[in-house]
């Protein structure tokens, strides 16, 4: 070999460089040489320069034969599953007749294409309705259908993983777990045991064996007692939902989890313990980076990550693998010559050994980090990869992908239909495809290589996922591509260090603890990424839901790719296109208000529309307002929040410990300025009280308790605590009754009552024993309007406007008829959040005016 060229097939020798003389790329350096134009030859290059320079044994024209009967075998196997058995076998007939058919005209090219296909679709029919027939066959369905009781033995399939809890009435929902598996064995009351193979889906209640539960890994056999219910309605994959019967006894375990199930939970385990002195962010963090454990992730880092389209991250794909193979094997497209890179080289491992020893570091890699969707696809495309550079053939990536979905769908018809799965091919497929076209195009533009790179595989894998996140999601990212590009910085370091503490926790933990601390740098970042993005006013849009919002999203992108071409062309219509882009993120209240007429100028109170739960917002100045209550959902305060344009909060109230007043304080906190937190007096419910302390300490928010009759001022608000009183807790010992009740005035505004979820024993005292109670402008109704109200409290404070915070078709009724009745007899004018959404309230006196998304009413 000589400088500039390398041994092709045949001893041929090929041109390496980008250009030859007379700016033509010369091929073929030999027998015949073939020229072509010197800036495609320069794309070439520059495309592939990631991977190591081109070479005619590693670049290629697209090879698309596998990927026609790749979607045949995808389109059949996710329409089989969800068809009776039936139907299912009509359908694979139906696609091998049609291709014998066609046997006649086998001479002709696409004869043989359509034939190739039809036996692909048979195939996946196949394949998916039996799967679907294992499923509803054997007793388990038909024990889940009378919601019966037996006897089960199953074989865990995954990792036990909380269930993320939501806010059931005033309370959060206790701790689940939730886990794949399959029954093996099953006994309904003293009838005879069956040996089945069906899968369902196990929750675990609290009980006191939870802690054991938690321990459990993949492969254990365990026999216990439990009831079945149907699955459900958009899950076909289980046949049962299962729940242990709680208060039992534990489950036996009756065979122990394979040697591959413990060596992978002793690795995850410790990558867990390396990881334990680190801050929150990257503590929760690096375990989901590195193997795809998001047991620590928050609710709220969860929602950030979602919101900014980064929770690709933690569901462990390709771009991991890929991170471990080129450590061993170098860049891919030199594995082949004699410059080829990596650990292998460097310690002279033959290059079939090189691709056996990556081929088991894949198998390794999918026994740690658990056989997600993400995770089989890389897995199958990596294998592929690695038996073409064994056998020395081209390196194709596109039908290796096509393969590996071929083979997956075959073997486990369910990922058909993954949302997960879906997304991964996807993005796959766009780097693969669209991706160098536009690094390419990028490049003659005059941008980087390397920043062209990044650049065209952010936004490739955007455009061809976001509306596929559009059907499932109901929502549009705008932040998704910088997001991506600001967190890609640190995905690499923060893997590679990961995986080394990784391997070196089972050996020394010091040195493990010590890399997690470096792997926990990079990982902070990206989380701050996603919090920063997530906290823009900007940072989603809503969007229509389903297929049809999915494929509006597909064509509103077609427009918007054709109609950039042409603004290379116009700097001021692409400059401008930044500024409303820029504009659409930042969303600054002035515009934002301009758009939609939201909020009305001059307001002074405003109820958000937060579900069943409360949250209120008293404006203190330009910017800054006092919160009461933050309600069961952080998103959706958050949302409330930003369209106030609320930056700062010098004070957030929590009247009472309830779930649905105090789960949303994440949505608060999130990129806001907020001074301090102060709390009633009776610390129950004890884990809200719990979660309300942790969540605050987390932001270096301080919490104080309210003083009874305390009295502050803050810019133009003025309020004076009337309960809880001095002395005993509250009247009944309910949380409810231990609500912090405000009497509030506004310079130059109106009065408000505020008076938490009270109840009638506590606002009959309210009248009692105290300072007078004055008649007010606006009663925030107490109890989310519910029919336990005081009617002499009602009547001596008649109010203007009555504002009631409740749930669209809540289970409790509220608000009660009675009581809403009972406010209108008295002149008060009556908005409830279930149907007029957002509130504020502007004026005073009466000018006093209630204006709502829905509705626009003045006080009487």
């Amino acid at each position: 070999m000589t400088d500039g060229t390398a041994e092709g097939p045949g001893g041929r020798a090929w041109d390496r460089t980008a250009e030859g003389t007379g700016g033509r790329a010369a091929r073929r350096i030999g027998d015949r040489i073939t020229e072509r134009p010197a800036g495609r030859a320069r794309d070439r290059a520059l495309v592939g320069s990631r991977l190591g320079d081109p070479d005619p044994r590693q670049e290629g024209p697209a090879d698309l034969r596998l990927v026609p009967p790749a979607l045949a075998v995808w389109g059949a196997a996710a329409l089989a599953v969800g068809l009776p058995g039936v139907w299912a076998a009509v359908a694979t007939a139906g696609a091998l007749v049609s291709a014998a058919a066609l046997w006649a005209w086998r001479s002709r090219v696409w004869c043989l294409v359509a034939m190739t296909v039809l036996c692909c679709a048979a195939a996946g029919a196949a394949s998916g309705g039996l799967h679907a027939a294992d499923v509803r066959r054997g007793p388990v369905p038909e024990i889940a259908q009378r919601y019966g009781r037996a006897e089960v033995e199953v074989i865990l399939s995954t990792d036990p993983r909380p269930v993320r809890r939501k806010v059931t009435g005033d309370h959060l929902a206790p701790e689940q777990l939730m886990f794949d598996a399959d029954v093996i064995r099953v006994s309904s009351r003293a009838g005879p045991v069956t040996e089945v193979r069906t899968p369902v889906l196990v929750f675990v209640d609290p009980d006191e064996h939870l802690g054991a539960w938690r321990r459990l890994l993949p492969s254990t056999r365990l026999r216990f007692a439990g009831r079945l219910a149907p699955p459900f309605e958009d899950d076909p994959g289980h046949a049962a939902l299962l729940w242990p019967v709680s208060k039992g006894p534990p489950p036996v375990v009756t065979g122990r989890p394979s040697w591959a199930q413990r060596t992978a939970g002793a690795l995850r385990a410790g990558l867990r313990r390396a990881t334990d002195p680190l801050p929150a962010d990257a503590r929760a963090l690096l375990p989901g980076l590195v193997v795809g454990d998001t047991s620590r992730v928050p609710p709220e880092l969860d929602a950030a990550f979602r919101a900014t389209d980064l929770a690709h991250l933690t569901a462990v794909s390709g771009g991991n693998l890929n991170v471990i193979l080129a450590l061993l094997i170098g860049p891919p497209a030199l594995a082949l010559r004699a410059e080829r890179r990596g650990l292998a080289a460097r310690l002279g491992v033959p290059l079939r050994a090189t691709a056996a020893l990556g081929g088991g570091l894949t198998v390794a890699f999918v026994v740690v980090c658990r056989p997600e969707p993400s995770v089989l696809r890389a897995a199958a495309c990596g294998l592929v990869t690695l038996l073409a550079l064994a056998t020395g053939r081209r390196r194709s990536l596109i039908p290796a992908l096509a393969a590996a979905v071929l083979g997956l769908v075959l073997y486990d018809p369910w990922l058909a239909r993954s949302y997960g799965f879906t997304l991964s091919v996807l993005a796959t497929g766009a780097l693969l495809t669209v991706g160098p076209r536009w690094c390419a195009a990028l490049v003659r533009r005059g941008v980087p290589v390397r920043l062209a790179e990044v650049l065209a595989a952010a936004g490739a894998a955007q455009a061809v996922c976001a509306p596929v996140v559009a059907v499932f999601a109901a929502r549009v990212g705008l932040v998704a591509v910088p997001c991506n590009l600001a967190a890609e910085l640190a995905v690499a370091p923060a893997t590679v260090l990961g995986f080394a503490a990784l391997a070196a926790a089972p050996v020394a933990m010091p040195a493990a603890e010590v890399l997690a601390r470096c792997a926990g740098w990079p990982a902070g970042w990206i989380a701050g990424v996603a919090r920063a993005g997530a906290a823009l006013p900007g940072a989603e849009l809503t969007w229509p839901g389903g297929w049809p919002g999915g494929a509006l999203l597909a064509l509103v992108t077609v427009f918007v790719l054709l109609a950039a071409r042409g603004l290379g062309r116009r700097p001021w219509t692409a400059a401008g296109c930044a500024v409303l882009l820029l504009l659409a993120l930042l969303r600054p209240p002035s515009m934002a208000r301009f758009m939609t007429g939201w909020p009305p100028p001059g307001w002074s109170y405003a109820m958000c529309d937060v579900g069943q739960g409360d949250a209120t917002v008293l404006a203190a100045g330009p910017g800054s307002a006092v919160v009461v209550d933050a309600g069961p959902d952080p998103a959706l305060v958050d949302g409330c929040l930003r369209q106030l344009g609320v930056t700062r909060v010098p004070l957030l109230l929590l009247t009472h410990f309830h779930a649905d007043h105090v789960t949303g304080l994440p949505g608060v906190l999130r990129g806001r300025s907020v001074g301090e937190i102060e709390t009633t007096t009776f610390a129950e419910p004890a884990g809200e009280a719990a979660f309300v302390r942790r969540t605050a300490a987390a932001a270096g928010v301080p919490v104080v308790r309210v003083t009874p009759g305390e009295r502050r001022t803050t810019g133009p608000l003025t309020w004076r605590v009337l309960w809880p009183r001095a002395g005993p807790g509250p009247v009944t010992g309910e949380p409810n009754d231990s609500s912090v009740t405000l009497y509030v005035t506004v310079d130059h505004g109106p009065t408000l009552l505020l008076p938490g979820d009270l109840e009638p024993a506590a606002q009959r005292s309210l009248l009692r024993g105290g300072p007078p109670v004055p008649a007010v402008d606006i009663l925030k109704v107490a109890h989310h309007g519910s029919a336990y109200q005081d009617a002499r409290l009602l009547r001596v404070l008649r109010p203007r406007l009555a504002l009631i915070s409740c749930g669209k078709g809540n289970p409790y009724g509220h608000p009660s008829p009675t009581t809403v009745g009972l406010l209108r007899a008295w002149g008060a004018v009556v908005l409830r959040t279930d149907k007029d959404g957002d509130i504020a309230v502007t004026g005073s006196g009466s000018g006093l005016r209630a204006v709502s998304r829905l509705a626009d009413r003045s006080s009487p």
